[in-house]
């Protein structure tokens, strides 16, 4: 996205939808703050020694918010501890038990996942909302294909769009006739197709912001590419404001996910934005095996910046002339390394992984310092 340099690029650009902006916690969500990457934690909340050591990872990949289940009277007796070591906004998830969400507010979560429908009579909803008032915690009403209410299933015989989107709805009613209006929505489905129809028809239905996420996507790499589809579909439509990537997979690969997401469409970046070459018979080095060196080696990078990693001199050069670290394989065992686009020097196979880390650090703190600005910024490439 080119907010920064509208017309720069401007088939780059995304108009993002118009909405309120809500707070959880001290981060933003809507009203055109950047778009949030949450995950969620897999461990017995009960358990909160490990359940802080799983957001601490997702906090190292990213993670800006993260939900913890709280399905019992053991997990938010654990959630005010949990919420203590943390160090971004705590969700908590709650189904069914309204007194589980009383608890989550007062043990201090910033937000309660619920649906309002689920939580019982209208005396129940009017004291999850209090509560929610007291302690200054947002709502995230979380409409589930899976899970759709028994007479809307009746009407429209199957999961719809206008079914998930009628839901929804129904949920904002129930908190605006508890005058509560501090919430997003989420309207998620396991099919790509389903969820990406019900999320446009409820971009244009309503004004609040909304959490993007197709549930149930899959696996480490079947789950990404669902997500990719489908949350990136919308975003590139300028439709979203906080994201989660579900994958039967660790939460932290869900951050890095998302992440990866957003950084393709140039809405936010964190990291290096590698970009790389499938890798052939022409390749002067092993590409395969040294980008994953590398990406492991610059795990702890959190500037934006770009490094092109190419096999040959067929691309390599114009790659490099985009990114703010380039190298490009050569023969003999001698490489091209460009710095900002322009060829610099050569590096030999057995110094490349550790030259190009020492490289990448050096142009990181030059950012940081203000000393220096990352090519993605100067072609329009980054948020």
């Amino acid at each position: 996205m080119s907010d920064h340099n509208p017309g720069l690029r401007p088939w780059r650009d995304i108009a993002r939808r118009d909405c309120r902006q809500i707070m959880v916690g001290n981060v933003p969500v809507g009203g055109g703050a950047p778009i949030t990457v949450q995950t969620m934690t897999n461990t017995l909340t009960s358990d909160a020694v490990a359940t802080i050591d799983q957001i601490r990872r997702c906090e190292e990949a990213g993670a800006d918010l993260i939900r913890v289940s709280c399905p019992d009277t053991d997990s938010t007796a654990a959630l005010g501890q949990i919420v203590r070591a943390a160090r971004i906004p705590i969700i908590a998830d709650i189904h069914f038990h309204y007194k589980r969400a009383l608890e989550a507010a007062d043990a201090g979560a910033a937000c309660l996942r619920i649906n309002p429908g689920n939580i019982g009579s209208s005396e129940r909803v009017g004291e999850v909302v209090r509560a929610a008032k007291a302690n200054g915690c947002a709502i995230r009403i979380g409409v589930n294909a899976g899970s759709l209410e028994k007479d809307l299933l009746e009407k429209y015989g199957e999961p719809c769009p206008e079914a998930l989107v009628e839901s929804a709805l129904d949920h904002i009613k129930l908190l605006q006739d508890h005058d509560f209006h501090d919430y997003k929505v989420a309207v998620k489905a396991s099919d790509v197709f389903l969820a990406v129809a019900a999320y446009m028809q409820l971009a244009d239905a309503v004004d609040c912001p909304l959490h993007l996420g197709i549930t149930e996507a899959g696996g480490l790499i079947g789950g990404t590419v669902k997500s990719a589809l489908g949350i990136g579909n919308l975003l590139w439509a300028g439709i979203g404001d906080t994201i989660r990537v579900s994958l039967s997979a660790e939460p932290e690969e869900e951050v890095r996910v998302g992440y990866e997401i957003l950084k393709s469409l140039g809405l936010r970046t964190r990291g290096v934005r590698v970009v790389s070459c499938p890798s052939c018979a022409r390749q002067g080095f092993d590409v395969i095996r040294t980008v994953q060196a590398l990406e492991d080696a610059l795990g702890h990078i959190k500037t934006p910046m770009s490094l092109s990693v190419l096999g040959c001199v067929v691309n390599g050069p114009g790659e490099a002339r985009e990114t703010d670290i380039g190298i490009t394989g050569g023969g003999n065992g001698k490489h091209m390394v460009y710095l900002s686009g322009v060829t610099d020097h050569h590096v030999a196979d057995a110094d490349m992984i550790g030259h190009i880390v020492k490289l990448v650090e050096a142009k990181a703190a030059e950012i940081d310092a203000g000393h220096s600005v990352s090519m993605d910024v100067a072609h329009g490439k980054a948020a």
